[in-house]
């Protein structure tokens, strides 16, 4: 069941990481969604990239049982090893997710974890997996949802009070399309990519959110929203 924000409540009120990004992507959309409860069209659920995510986890939670790191964080050079804490599948549930409270804001911010793994000084990086197909080279360079969704991890597990290093990767799977038939298989390349993340614009981004929804009306939309444009072109047509 959906939480619409309520002005008047004094709860603090949860907030996911999905969320955030829609009031960085729209604050109108955003506004619509969490305090008037008219979303956007859910997209149908790639049930591909659910299950090569479920497997995913499995895998690395073998390695994990064993304290040893994933053949692959060998081959790339990560000196780390699949953390172990009895909380990771609290972080990884839909239900609860890993969850810290914004006190100037009063919203309680939470997110899912794909992984966390262990560096040989102590620290944390956060982890996650993308799954996709492609013949093009796999870059970060353009993909600043990603980047963030590794800082807004970052924030909250230090505001958990774990020592959180700047350092995150993303554990890409990429399905190879060169084969001569399909037979009831794909194939999959590993790839791992550092990125160094800055967490310094989420208090901010939660600040925004909650001035958004105290609004007695909606903002303005981004220029660039698909969404607030095909509303727009929609209604003209309709008029």
């Amino acid at each position: 069941m959906a939480s619409f924000f309520n002005p008047t409540a004094a709860a603090p009120y949860p907030l996911s990481r999905s969320k955030v990004e829609l009031f960085l992507d729209c604050p109108r959309c955003f506004y619509l969604d969490r305090r008037l409860g008219i979303a956007r069209i859910d997209n149908m659920a790639f049930t591909l990239n659910l299950a090569v995510d479920h497997l995913l986890k499995k895998e690395f939670d073998f390695f994990r049982s064993r304290n040893e790191p994933h053949p692959a964080m060998t081959m790339f050079g990560v000196d780390a090893v699949p953390y172990r804490h009895k909380d990771l599948n609290v972080w990884r549930d839909t239900r609860t997710g890993i969850r810290a409270l914004h006190s100037a804001s009063n919203i309680e911010a939470f997110g899912l974890v794909d992984d966390v793994w262990q560096n040989t000084d102590g620290s944390l990086s956060i982890v996650d997996y993308k799954a996709t197909s492609t013949g093009a080279p796999i870059v970060l360079d353009g993909r600043d949802g990603y980047k963030r969704q590794l800082e807004f991890y970052q924030w909250l597990f230090r505001r958990n009070n774990f020592d959180v290093s700047d350092t995150a990767y993303l554990v890409f799977v990429n399905a190879t399309r060169d084969r001569d038939m399909f037979d009831r298989s794909l194939e999959f390349v590993f790839s791992i990519h550092d990125y160094k993340g800055s967490d310094a614009w989420v208090e901010d981004a939660l600040m925004g959110a909650k001035e958004c929804l105290m609004r007695d009306v909606a903002p303005p939309s981004t220029d660039t929203c698909e969404w607030c444009i095909y509303r727009r072109e929609a209604k003209a047509v309709e008029q």
